[in-house]
């Protein structure tokens, strides 16, 4: 036990001390930018947290500021020349501040990230929400509108559809996430039709469970736990490749599955079989799509195929700064609302003079178009969020 103690602390040195001071990671750094404060960079908690594993500095409560305002969104390590494991060193320190009780996520948090550990009992108890939702309502500003089937789950509307549809194209297995199901599960059953009607044969493991994400973005216990259960659920199925709807699902799911089972983004999936193109949509909608900080930096992913978003037949093109943060960060629109909002405020500005009738904002991650459509109190104007995989669904409704 000791020896392997020992061994965690020299590599967590060596992570630590990989930075080469260059601060090309401080022009990428959407805190950096907004304070102009070193210490709010990457570059300045790596310093920070290097420091006090030496002993130089005692524990402090700037650290503790300085760590829990990081957003997570990793857009430094695709700049990093020394290739720097940010995220990964970001994720432990996070885990040993909240172990420590340097830091304690909200309330809220807490008790989502322990519900989410037990997905029955969690998308029983949203059932109501999911109800709301379908009659119209939303009721707080990071819901956006969307008609989730409220008793019908995500892995039994994939066996209906199969039986009845029967593709015989490759075959995938589909993380439906935590949240997503529970709330949002009108994005999975778009993402069943759209790979079925392009003959995709669709899996949903009834026994998978949360990829972990929220827990590293708190740094609350359970991911180890929540990885066997993925591993057990995924990894022996005869599969092409296990996809996920969601950036940051993703991202985490690939962490669980790396060397087991190949883990995909949905849309770079479709992007590479070939998509059926939609009818063209109406002449004056535009789509002005988002990148996820987890799909491009977190899983150097180049983006969304241009021939994917060809495929939903509406004229599109990226939003202005599609590839920096919009302030969510999983979590960090609930635990850092002031930040983020005002992240938000900047990136969202354009659409005040967008063209198009209507104007759609389409991104890849639930957890973005959450933020997102919290900028309808920043827009004057109005707009939609959606996935792009509800572009491209054949039941698509406006």
């Amino acid at each position: 036990m000791g020896a392997g103690k020992m061994s965690t602390t020299i590599m967590e040195k060596d992570l630590l001390s990989s930075c080469v001071h260059c601060g090309f990671c401080l022009e990428a750094c959407p805190t950096y930018a907004l304070t102009g404060d070193e210490n709010n960079s990457p570059r300045g908690r790596l310093r920070l947290w290097r420091e006090e594993s030496e002993g130089k500095i005692a524990p402090d409560p700037w650290t503790d500021f300085y760590t829990s305002e990081c957003i997570g969104c990793l857009a430094c390590e695709p700049v990093c020349p020394a290739n720097v494991q940010y995220g990964n060193i970001l994720e432990h320190t996070r885990h040993a501040h909240v172990q420590t009780n340097r830091f304690k996520p909200k309330l809220q948090l807490r008790v989502a990230a322990l519900a989410v550990r037990y997905p029955k009992l969690f998308n029983l108890a949203m059932a109501p929400a999911r109800a709301l939702r379908s009659l119209g309502f939303f009721p707080h500003p990071l819901i956006f509108k969307g008609q989730p089937h409220v008793t019908e789950s995500s892995a039994s509307y994939a066996r209906r559809l199969m039986e009845s549809q029967k593709p015989t194209g490759p075959r995938v297995a589909l993380l439906v996430g935590c949240l997503m199901e529970a709330m949002f599960r009108e994005i999975n059953f778009a993402t069943i039709r759209v790979l079925i009607d392009n003959n995709i044969q669709v899996v949903v493991p009834e026994d998978q469970g949360c990829c972990g994400a929220f827990q590293e973005h708190t740094g609350l216990d359970g991911v180890e736990s929540l990885r066997d259960k993925n591993q057990k659920a995924f990894g022996q199925l005869d599969v092409e490749a296990v996809v996920a709807n969601s950036a940051g699902c993703g991202l985490a799911l690939r962490k669980t599955l790396h060397g087991i089972q190949p883990v995909r983004d949905v849309l770079e999936y479709l992007g590479e079989v070939g998509i059926k193109a939609r009818k063209p949509a109406a002449s004056g909608a535009r789509v002005y799509v988002d990148l996820p900080c987890h799909l491009i930096h977190g899983q150097r992913s180049s983006g969304i195929p241009a021939s994917v978003l060809n495929a939903t037949g509406y004229l599109w093109e990226l939003a202005p700064c599609a590839k920096d943060c919009c302030g969510s960060g999983g979590i960090y629109n609930i635990q850092k609302p002031e930040n983020a909002r005002e992240i938000l405020a900047k990136k969202s500005a354009f659409l005040n003079e967008a063209e198009g009738a209507p104007v759609i904002l389409a991104t890849s991650n639930h957890v973005c178009m959450m933020q997102w459509n919290s900028a309808h109190s920043l827009v004057e104007r109005p707009f939609q969020v959606r996935h792009v995989i509800q572009l491209l669904d054949p039941e698509q409704k406006s």
